[in-house]
């Protein structure tokens, strides 16, 4: 099931626009390598959890160095992966080195198995994570009220 809030958020294009109401996922739960890998030996019951954790660790490391060889790889129903550059602009291609590159950034496309989750999903609407810190602040201190605008920062600071 996918937790979400609603967010009111305005159009950065159309700034005098009215803000509308979307959809934000909210996490369940982070699940940690160590879980991953505990759900995937679970799952399965052929491999234990050290095989799939060196299978895991050696995909990423193996991932890791095809890309910087300058590789697209292909994981069939998982996606693929490749590299896309963020670099400054230079006044002319001559003008242009290595030292305008900034940044390396891992495109992700997803695979087949991924495709169309929306007709398997189930969602749940539950408070946005500035109301269930505000909330959780209160019934603490003993308060028996939330200011929500207030919590989400949009308060007049009184």
């Amino acid at each position: 099931m996918i937790n979400y809030s609603i967010a009111m958020l305005s159009n950065p294009q159309s700034p005098d626009a009215p803000a509308k109401a979307y959809a934000k996922a909210q996490c369940s739960e982070v699940m940690t390598i160590e879980k991953f890998v505990k759900h995937i030996a679970d799952h399965n019951g052929v491999y234990t959890r050290g095989t799939v954790q060196g299978v895991v660790s050696d995909l990423c490391e193996c991932l890791v160095e095809q890309l910087l060889e300058g590789k697209k790889v292909q994981l069939g129903m998982l996606g693929n992966f490749w590299i896309s550059l963020s670099s400054d602009g230079a006044d002319s291609a001559e003008m242009f080195t290595a030292a305008n590159i900034k940044g390396v950034k891992i495109i992700f496309t997803p695979g087949d198995d991924f495709d169309d989750l929306i007709s398997r999903a189930t969602f749940n609407p539950v408070s946005s994570r500035a109301a269930q810190a505000a909330t959780l602040k209160a019934e603490k201190s003993g308060e028996s009220t939330v200011d929500l605008a207030a919590a989400k920062g949009k308060g007049n600071g009184d």
